[in-house]
């Protein structure tokens, strides 16, 4: 269409059937079909978007916007899952805009090797996403001033922050030792581990208590359960630190799509 661009969300095996199968009626960016673009056993997973919003400068702006950001990057997620739930998926980097499908289709081909050993590295595999938090709050109070101590009122803020330094030391102890258990117990399960920054602020929502661990393990989908049991297990008998499991996603801690041939014009 004039004035459209083509956005890649993820490069999948191509099989005639994903079309009808795990893109049927879903809309990607701009509420645009999304199709397949192929090239030999490979293909990419496309939309058309239009110009005026995804152009080069017009992205520099958005992508400051968080909202923008949020709403795209749950339109790509869209793609990406629906394509995962049928297939292996090597998922693209947030706003791979490329001019036209002729430029998408030069991508694969000059991608060939790179796509078919990523995504033969990543069959049968999910990511899973394990998240720590520690709550200091957890942590018991400071006894309290017996009556004929009566400090002052300075004397006791005092004491009630050492509390407060202490209480955050040792639970920052505890969640690292619960950190390197959970690494020790699934390192010989899952075929990767990506350590991500601890997220805060809007990106760690509503959750009670201050992420200190945020890795992501790329798990057999044979091995899932073993590894859920495995990673609760480590955190079991340690009080004031939460872990969460995530997933199945799709692999986008593993795709590397800086590594990925065929970057847009």
């Amino acid at each position: 269409m004039a004035g459209d661009l083509s956005y890649a969300y993820a490069v999948v095996p191509f099989s005639p059937s994903l079309e009808r199968t795990a893109l049927a009626g879903v809309r990607g960016m701009a509420g645009s079909p999304v199709a397949l673009v192929r090239s030999d056993d490979v293909a990419a997973a496309v939309s058309p978007v239009p110009e005026a919003d995804f152009s080069q400068s017009a992205l520099k702006a958005h992508l400051e916007d968080l909202d923008w950001l949020e709403r795209s990057a749950r339109a790509h997620h869209l793609v990406v899952e629906s394509l995962a739930a049928h297939t292996t998926v090597l998922p693209l980097r947030l706003a791979t805009v490329y001019v036209d499908d002729s430029r998408v289709v030069r991508m694969l081909q000059e991608g060939q090797p790179v796509f078919a050993d990523s995504l033969a590295r990543l069959a049968g595999h999910a990511e899973w996403g394990v998240k720590v938090y520690v709550d200091a709050a957890a942590a018991p109070a400071p006894p309290a001033a017996a009556p004929h101590d009566a400090p002052d009122a300075g004397r006791a803020y005092l004491r009630q922050r050492r509390h407060q330094h202490q209480a955050r030391r040792d639970a920052w102890r505890a969640a690292e030792e619960v950190v390197r258990r959970i690494d020790a117990e699934a390192r010989d399960l899952a075929a990767g581990h990506a350590r991500h920054r601890p997220q805060q602020g809007r990106l760690a929502g509503a959750a009670p208590g201050e992420n200190v661990a945020n890795d992501a393990y790329l798990v057999p989908h044979d091995l899932a359960e073993e590894f859920r049991r495995r990673v609760h297990h480590a955190v079991a008998d340690a009080p004031g630190i939460r872990v969460d499991v995530t997933g199945p996603w799709a692999p986008y801690s593993f795709a590397d799509p800086a590594a990925l041939p065929g970057a847009p014009p």
